[in-house]
């Protein structure tokens, strides 16, 4: 039997930061996504202990500041390209008004830390989203492109095909021949 799950990443990590702080009995409060604050100091030990039981699942604790400010921007776009309804919104006005920031600072920033633009990783984000709306929900391309805020299903598929590889329809064609093989 095949299963096929929809999933919201930001409840998924959520929850798996709670569960984790709880086994620890840290008491605190979640101000935002992957933002928390302690009701108290952590001992350094208490500190390296919960560094190393979120490591193995990818998450970690971010120290700098830049590193902080780089982690809301990236919070922010995943956040706006998995809103159902993004249409509405630029994604420069979105992450300066929701991070207080001129776009300008965000984007230098966010280059300086990770020697990327915030471009390219919105870029990423939503590919990745566009192929999970291909896994999960057999959504057509046109369905996808205007989902996700592109002026065209060509636009989607240039940077699909840039991004991948491969174009979309490649893609599908992928995904069904995989899953007639699982039959």
């Amino acid at each position: 039997m095949k299963l096929f799950i929809k999933f919201d990443i930001n409840t998924i990590c959520s929850l798996f930061l709670k569960q984790k702080l709880e086994e620890q009995n840290m008491n605190f409060t979640t101000l935002g996504f992957g933002e928390i604050e302690l009701d108290e100091n952590l001992s350094v030990e208490a500190l390296e202990t919960l560094k190393n039981d979120l490591s193995p699942f990818g998450f970690e604790v971010v120290e700098n500041q830049k590193s902080v400010l780089v982690q809301k921007i990236k919070d922010a776009i995943i956040e706006l390209v998995y809103m159902d309804d993004n249409n509405n919104f630029k994604s420069s006005v979105f992450l300066a008004e929701k991070l207080n920031h001129s776009y300008g600072y965000l984007s230098n920033v966010f280059s300086e830390v990770t020697y990327s633009s915030i471009e390219n990783f919105i870029i990423l984000q939503k590919i990745e989203r566009a192929k999970q709306l291909m896994l999960v929900n057999e959504m057509s391309l046109t369905e996808i492109a205007f989902l996700l805020n592109y002026s065209s299903v060509a636009h989607l598929s240039t940077q699909f095909k840039n991004t991948t590889g491969i174009t979309p329809s490649a893609f599908q064609r992928i995904i069904k021949k995989r899953r007639e093989n699982l039959k």
